[in-house]
């Protein structure tokens, strides 16, 4: 298995389910290229925006290292935009690559081009422009980036605010303060563009299994469980009282959902 993280996220939000899932199989928490301790090289000029962190490189990336690591076909588990990630993987990768997908709360992707009112896209790309090209981006990396800031973010889109430990805090500031981080993640913001898991989903030719936390703010699960719709998805599993991140709100939910479908379709 390869354990995807979501935007500002790292491997280390897996921990708490790498070493129950590792009893199942061989099980790699990834760092996504500019996150977590990977290599963060700068993304360039507005002009270039979005060529380096995007999820085709992404998905080539955990293509790569199934291939190259791992050396022989994976289960890609997911959390929020690592899951356009994984579903790019698993349709450039196909089944000799890739054996399925578990997405967890899958980015809805509502800053996508498509899906902005069309009378607000000038203004949602003149604000891009202003925090990738402008100190005011550093300004407003530089007050996220703080303890109390990212507990009140994590906080926030918990069910349980009280899982917001600061052993996690930590997990995802650290990394976050690394050389290079803060372009990365103002590249990002400035994303809209790139594939929608609705258009990667008709093309998967392994199976999908989708959990989603229902009290996710972020995610709302009333337009998540469009996506069970798809033929590829096996099964929509709604996780009571939990929030955008499931496998470290409730990691024993999480554990025991992708076990079972590894150890349904692990001789596939």
């Amino acid at each position: 298995m390869i354990l995807v993280h979501g935007f500002g996220g790292n491997a280390d939000h897996f921990r708490k389910n790498t070493p129950v899932l590792g009893q199942t199989g061989p099980t790699y928490a990834i760092d996504l290229l500019g996150y977590g301790y990977a290599d963060k090289p700068d993304p360039g000029p507005w002009e270039e925006k979005n060529k380096i962190y995007n999820f085709e490189n992404w998905g080539d990336q955990l293509v790569d290292f199934a291939r190259e690591v791992v050396g022989k076909p994976v289960f890609i588990v997911c959390n929020s935009v690592g899951g356009c990630a994984g579903l790019q993987a698993a349709k450039v990768g196909g089944p000799s690559a890739v054996k399925g997908v578990v997405l967890f709360n899958v980015s809805l992707r509502m800053l996508h081009t498509t899906k902005q009112p069309a009378l607000l896209r000038p203004f949602v790309s003149g604000l891009q422009y202003v925090l990738r090209e402008t100190s005011a981006g550093a300004a407003f990396f530089a007050n996220v980036a703080k303890a109390k800031a990212v507990k009140n973010v994590l906080q926030q889109c918990y069910g349980d605010p009280a899982a917001v430990t600061d052993e996690l805090v930590d997990c995802i500031l650290r990394p976050g303060l690394e050389p290079g981080a803060v372009k990365v993640f103002l590249d990002f913001i400035s994303y809209s563009g790139g594939p929608l898991p609705e258009e990667l989903l008709p093309e998967m030719q392994v199976p999908v299994l989708i959990g989603w936390g229902e009290k996710d703010p972020w995610e709302p699960i009333a337009q998540g469980r469009e996506y069970a719709k798809f033929k590829c998805v096996e099964d929509f599993v709604t996780l009571p009282g939990v929030g955008h991140c499931p496998q470290d709100e409730a990691p024993q939910l999480v554990n025991e959902i992708v076990r079972k479908f590894v150890l349904k379709h692990q001789s596939a």
